[in-house]
């Protein structure tokens, strides 16, 4: 009987897929419960932003909205327009959380022109380790 061969790089390419498949699973589940639990995540998260230091606003219920308008509509959101978000910040840190860095984004590049925002300090690690503590309920165990 023939000695069957196996390619390397097929069994590469299976292990490569099966982390891209529960990357996204994984992903995709934390988008729908960030939706689901938008109201609380937005208020938690404009609270520990002020209580920071990093948000100075002149409205909170204003940017509690719209942060969760964005928690909101993640789940709506086309690969490609995520990636182009999220690249800036990729290589912040180790294993990033996905939704950490696209409202780590959002406050940096989108929530500072907002007209109840009056300053946004600190570096963008800063805002990514207030927005994790927030937003670190959403990664599956």
């Amino acid at each position: 009987m023939a000695k069957m061969h196996v390619n390397p790089n097929r069994a590469t390419d299976k292990a490569v897929r099966s982390i891209d498949r529960k990357r996204e699973q994984e992903r995709r589940k934390m988008f729908i419960f960030a939706r689901d639990h938008a109201d609380v995540l937005a208020t938690k998260l404009v609270q520990r932003l002020i209580d920071s230091n990093i948000v100075e606003t002149t409205s909170v219920s204003s940017i509690r909205s719209s942060i969760e308008k964005q928690l909101r509509s993640l789940h709506m959101l086309e690969d490609f327009d995520l990636q182009m978000k999220l690249a800036p910040l990729r290589t912040l840190v180790q294993d990033p959380n996905v939704v950490t860095l696209y409202l780590t984004q959002f406050i940096v590049e989108d929530l500072v022109e907002h007209p109840d925002i009056q300053d946004i300090f600190g570096e963008d690690i800063d805002i990514y380790r207030a927005v994790d503590s927030i937003t670190k309920v959403l990664r599956p165990k």
